[in-house]
């Protein structure tokens, strides 16, 4: 073969290896042993901005890459590509600078190249554009600050002497490992009072995994907790994480506890004596490091009497216990609500609501609120349908707040079933006693220890027909 012929030959070569280091993704160049630039693909270019026939005979400190600069300040280098004094660089992050002067995040490896007798001949690097990767990691940071921020103790609202001592309780908590019971009436805050635990603890980077008790049946519940293998029942086709493994290194949020099976009731005591559980369908036992918060309505202490609700569980769970008061015992903290709500809704709806009218106030004030912070957050919302902006009046509110017969109607079932909250008082409670006793009212009324017509009554008030 002549010279010319060879000459063909390794252009040619060159020609195809450089059609394959332009497919590549990631930014690749060469430099001689003096730092000036031999190579350059289409990635680089795209990274830097700058075209191939810009860079090359050029040296690489046109990159300002902040490992060379680094690697010639601390070994006093005399090449400005500080490669040929590492050797090699292996999956360091760093930036260089593009044509336009931005700095620009990248993965980069390096490798000196060798002749046959081993002495340095170049260098080939590789960067990976890390841009994409580092924006998604600021808009997590910034999301979980926001998620923090949003469930602090600055969220749970109020300044009433109850409050003072919720907050001092979830502080106490937040600070401790413990398990906590959250009690109180629906409608409190019992699920913010957990995050503002989990958000204000160690374990805040870590997940909080939140589960409703009361929402799945037996079955699906153990799944749903435990997780389970392929094949374990009908319908499970593949492998399933459960929360418990999903919350590993965070905390679990175990809500509505007191509706537990006695099953899922001893599944949970072993979690919390021996942190380890067993998938569905699984011998393997899988230990777990997770955080139980669990929250509930109902009397626990009640529900153990009647053999409904395991002693040993209820001590496992009652650690720390954070009562969460109910909005009758700190009517001082409606009015900050309020305006906490109004200003929430104003951003939400676009609307500028000022307030209310000294009527709608004193409404406010006059009820019982037997459905809490969530059915005064209801009737703040509920107005501003009404309400075209300005002041909230009486007649913004629901028929139940502002009429006089039917809020003490209302109160006085407050009253007589004492501190604990009455079954049937929301819509949801109610529907779900209707099912159950085939909505035969008068079963109802028996169950709920009140007539007939007080039956139809709420069922009116709360929209349900039938």
């Amino acid at each position: 073969m002549g010279v010319a012929e060879c000459e063909m030959k390794d252009a040619d070569t060159a020609r195809k290896l450089q059609a394959i280091l332009d497919t590549m993704a990631d930014g690749l160049f060469t430099v001689d042993t003096g730092g000036k630039i031999t190579g350059w693909n289409r990635a680089m270019e795209r990274l830097t901005g700058y075209r191939a026939e810009e860079v090359l005979g050029q040296q690489c400190d046109i990159l300002c890459c902040s490992t060379c600069e680094r690697v010639v300040a601390e070994r006093q280098a005399e090449c400005y590509c500080g490669l040929f004094s590492l050797g090699e660089v292996s999956n360091v992050e760093c930036e260089v600078r593009r044509k336009d002067g931005a700095s620009v995040p990248v993965l980069k490896n390096a490798r000196v190249l060798l002749d046959d007798d081993g002495r340095p001949v170049g260098a080939v690097e590789t960067l990976t554009d890390l841009t994409a990767l580092k924006q998604a990691e600021e808009r997590a940071a910034q999301a979980a600050s926001e998620l923090s921020e949003r469930y602090s103790l600055a969220n749970i609202v109020g300044r009433s002497r109850p409050m003072q001592e919720l907050y001092s309780l979830i502080e106490l908590a937040a600070a401790s490992d413990a398990t906590v019971l959250i009690t109180g009436e629906t409608g409190t805050g019992k699920e913010l009072v957990a995050s503002a635990i989990h958000y204000l603890s160690p374990r805040h980077e870590r997940p909080l995994v939140k589960v409703n008790c009361s929402a799945l049946p037996e079955t699906l519940l153990e799944s749903e907790l435990f997780g389970h293998v392929r094949g374990a029942f009908t319908g499970a086709h593949q492998d399933k994480t459960g929360r418990f493994e999903l919350a590993d290194g965070g905390t679990i949020f175990l809500d509505e506890i007191g509706d537990l099976s006695p099953f899922i009731q001893l599944k949970l005591l072993r979690v919390l004596q021996d942190h380890e559980f067993e998938r569905v369908g699984e011998s393997a036992t899988r230990k777990v490091n997770v955080r139980v918060i669990a929250a509930t309505h109902r009397d626990l202490r009640e529900l153990m009497r009647e053999g409904r609700f395991r002693e040993d569980l209820y001590y496992r769970l009652k650690v720390f216990p954070i009562h969460v008061p109910p909005l009758r015992e700190r009517k001082e903290d409606i009015p900050l609500l309020v305006e906490h709500l109004i200003a929430q809704l104003n951003e939400r709806t676009g609307k500028a609501i000022t307030g209310l009218e000294a009527d709608a106030m004193r409404a406010l004030m006059d009820y019982c609120w037997p459905g809490n912070v969530r059915e005064l957050e209801n009737a703040i919302e509920h107005a501003f349908v009404t309400c075209p902006g300005g002041e909230i009046g009486l007649f913004d509110l629901p028929v139940e707040v502002r009429k006089a017969e039917l809020s003490r109607e209302t109160c006085a079932e407050r009253q007589a079933t004492g501190s604990r909250p009455a079954r049937g008082t929301t819509r949801e409670e109610l529907l779900a006693l209707l099912e159950e006793c085939d909505w035969n009212k008068a079963e109802v009324a028996r169950r709920l220890g009140v007539d007939r017509t007080t039956v139809w009554r709420r069922m009116k008030r709360l929209g349900i027909g039938r």
